[in-house]
């Protein structure tokens, strides 16, 4: 049975950890924040083109679809996964790397050759560790700069349309809400429309008035879309990175709360069963003087 000097120690050690946790959650909650209001400026402009494009799209016959629309036999894939730099944040990475595993093995089941694009610490390092080969995309999740990105999206769609490449899924988590991440699988090349769920509903009543002509201005927007898409992506799997980890350290810190009251109570039981103890062991010596 642990001393009373033990369980100070532990309530003490508790107490600690759960200043950390309380400090992490509500750092993690203006991260979130933040994140939030750059998915929800970047919204408006993502889903217009989307639209438009799609409008586009789905307006021309199998044979005017552009390169990057065109579907081909897969021989190569390149899957994109994603994941934190750092952990405490619950299931998030492990779910990442559940989606990844099962759909690596697929294609693996299917001879496809697969190249593999680790964004994350976590995720890169779990794939090292499968014995998996993997390229560098030169973003860095925790600093997502925009450029990065759209440099690693035109070596996607320079691969694909040299046919390096036949296909590119892109695995992430997607912030459903504060208290929820799905993984989200995602065709980013080719192209398909209605894609997203953030793409307005496409009118295919709206007769655009176009020039040069509709093939130019496809060729122009659909690889700026495509990198949105990936940008999006990325966007959305920090924001649901600091929901995850927000909810992890809530569920900590209301354990340590838990585990204090226990030890507290442990405590004061074995306090007064000590003070029980000293007082029975002096009228044991007073009677005994008698």
């Amino acid at each position: 049975m642990a001393s009373l000097k033990e369980i100070r120690s532990r309530i003490k050690s508790v107490s600690s950890t759960r200043k950390i946790t309380s400090a992490m959650k509500m750092v993690s909650g203006a991260k979130l924040k933040k994140a939030q209001r750059a998915i929800e400026n970047s919204i408006p402009y993502v889903s217009k083109l989307c639209s438009i494009v799609d409008n586009f799209i789905i307006s021309l016959d199998d044979d005017q679809l552009p390169a990057l629309s065109r579907e081909r036999e897969i021989k190569k894939v390149a899957i994109i996964v994603v994941s934190s730099n750092n952990s405490l944040c619950g299931a998030f990475n492990s779910n990442a790397l559940k989606a990844f595993v099962s759909t690596y093995k697929s294609y693996r089941d299917e001879k496809k050759q697969i190249v593999v694009y680790p964004i994350g610490k976590k995720i890169t390092e779990s794939v090292q560790r499968l014995g998996i080969k993997k390229k560098k995309s030169g973003i860095d999740i925790a600093k997502l700069d925009y450029d990065d990105v759209y440099a690693f999206g035109g070596q996607l769609i320079n691969d694909f349309l040299e046919k390096r490449i036949d296909k590119v899924h892109f695995i992430h988590n997607h912030f459903k809400s504060s208290a929820s991440q799905v993984i989200i699988h995602k065709t980013l090349l080719p192209f398909f429309p209605k894609q997203t769920e953030i793409c307005e509903s496409v009118d295919k009543n709206v007769d655009y008035i176009i020039e040069p002509n509709k093939t130019e201005l496809i060729n122009e927007l659909l690889p700026k879309l495509i990198k949105l898409e990936l940008f999006s992506g990325l966007q959305d799997s920090i924001a649901a990175e600091h929901a995850a980890r927000a909810i992890a350290m809530q569920i900590a810190t209301d354990n340590a709360d838990k585990l204090t009251q226990d030890l507290k109570l442990s405590y004061n039981k074995m306090r007064q069963a000590s003070i029980t103890n000293e007082i029975i062991t002096i009228i044991g010596g007073a009677e005994a003087i008698k």
